[in-house]
């Protein structure tokens, strides 16, 4: 039985929903009050024992007999080699692209290349591109078994309790000139691995090292996780096309996606629940990244607040265990922040750290999504020492050099290069109100890092 990409569902209004990074213009940050745009300057390090315990997770594994019981009643678990032969999307490259789609690329430094996604997906307000990573984080040689492959997460949106699902882009990137991808649809196990429902995740960040992708989830997750894990080599193909998740009548179904992915783990905060109210609370994971520069290998993590509020953010960073995939733990199986800091630079889609040398001093990029209509983001460099962006590109202020609702970062460790996405599909005012008004403006880009670095400011 065929089984389409992607199943039609009704729109719906966007503007209130939690997800969207719809954000007005930056104003004032800090004790200083800063005007719009204004330097952030330095990050502050984080050294207090009782702001550190926020940020503490406690690691929870689904047993292996419920992931192979699982995979036993749906059959054998396929690789990401069979996802990608089935990619049936094509992407556009950037001379294919639309004019308000390249509009969104940065103006400096100039993206090295730049591709757009297939109708459906360019204009959709039910799905918001959020996160990338690729086989470029998983090993150091950039490739997973003969594949190059970039991952895109995209959250649903919606205002329902049925909303709020995650979906994956498996884009195959061994053809520069040929870029494709099958949508996959990440699921939590239930019952002993007899059943299972959908992810319900922001999708705002993910991370694929080694053979493990860790996927944030979101502030009202039922068992308070902020993370969830899955393994790269289990993936499961759906058998009945419908619009339900889980086992139905006559097999299994995935909302009309052909594969699932089962989670294999999670971590929550120790404290309880997560708030998105300020940085003093437990923070709600915005963006993730992996960070091979340090040592040993880290996830970084950010938080969300809108850049039309003056909320300061944290930065933090957790180690990678010896265990593939895993996060390092202590004596009493919690992970806790390796190193952690507070920004002024608000409004943060994504961040990436990275040191010139291993294990040496990192810098952090973070980017300032402005929500405006058209209005182009920021890209700050910060570190201990102070903040610098690129400048003056005949922009509303002066640092907006960035792509236009830019989203999380990731580093392709062997070539160099920096990879996001934009995010908007609004109409010409800016608001969501249906895919006959959309505008496309989603755009997934890459950038040298050395280009990043030399057009500061």
């Amino acid at each position: 039985m065929k089984i389409h990409g992607i199943l039609k569902k009704g729109l719906r209004p966007a503007a209130t929903t939690a997800y969207l990074a719809v954000a007005m213009l930056l104003v004032p940050v800090g004790t200083a009050q800063a005007a719009p745009g204004d330097n952030p300057n330095k990050l502050t390090t984080i050294t207090s024992s009782s702001e550190l315990s926020k940020l503490q997770l406690v690691e929870h594994r689904v047993p292996t007999a419920s992931l192979d019981n699982l995979a036993s009643e749906m059959g054998t678990s396929r690789g990401v080699d069979e996802v990608l032969a089935s990619a049936n999307h094509p992407m556009r490259n950037a001379a294919n692209c639309k004019s308000t789609e390249t509009a969104a690329l940065p103006v400096k430094p100039t993206a090295e290349s730049a591709y757009c996604w297939d109708t459906g997906d360019a204009v959709t307000q039910d799905w918001l591109p959020q996160s990338v990573t690729s086989s470029g984080d998983a090993d150091n040689d950039g490739v997973w078994g003969t594949n190059k492959v970039i991952l895109s997460g995209w959250g649903q949106n919606g205002t329902t309790t049925t909303d709020h699902m995650g979906r994956i882009a498996f884009i195959d990137a061994n053809d520069p000139s040929n870029f494709k991808y099958r949508w996959v649809l990440p699921v939590i196990p239930l019952n002993g691995g007899t059943d299972y429902r959908a992810l319900k995740s922001h999708m705002g960040g993910m991370v694929w090292y080694q053979d493990k992708l860790i996927v944030t989830s979101w502030e009202k997750d039922s068992d308070n996780n902020v993370m969830y894990i899955f393994d790269m080599k289990r993936i499961l193909q759906a058998t009945v096309n419908s619009s339900a998740v889980g086992k139905v009548s006559g097999g299994w179904s995935a909302d009309g996606y052909q594969y699932v992915m089962p989670a294999i783990g999670s971590y929550s905060l120790a404290g309880g629940a997560c708030s998105a109210t300020n940085d003093d609370s437990r923070p709600c994971f915005g963006s993730i990244s992996l960070d091979r520069s340090s040592v040993p290998d880290s996830l970084v993590a950010t938080e969300w607040f809108s850049s039309g509020g003056t909320e300061p953010a944290r930065i933090w960073r957790y180690d990678f265990s010896s265990e593939p995939g895993y996060l390092a733990t202590d004596s009493s199986s919690h992970v806790n922040a390796s190193a952690a800091y507070e920004t002024n630079a608000v409004g943060l889609q994504g961040v990436l750290s990275h040191s010139a040398t291993s294990g040496g001093t990192p810098n952090f990029y973070v980017d300032d999504a402005r929500g405006g209509v058209d209005q182009h983001g920021i890209l700050w460099r910060q570190n201990t020492s102070g903040a610098t962006a690129a400048a003056n590109c005949g922009q509303d202020i002066m640092y907006a050099c960035w792509g236009q609702h830019t989203e999380s970062m990731s580093y392709w460790w062997s070539t160099g290069r920096v990879w996001t996405l934009t995010e908007w599909a609004a109409d010409s005012t800016g608001h969501w109100t249906g895919t006959d008004t959309a505008i496309p403006q989603r755009v997934l880009f890459s950038v040298p890092l050395s280009s990043i670095d030399s057009s500061l400011s």
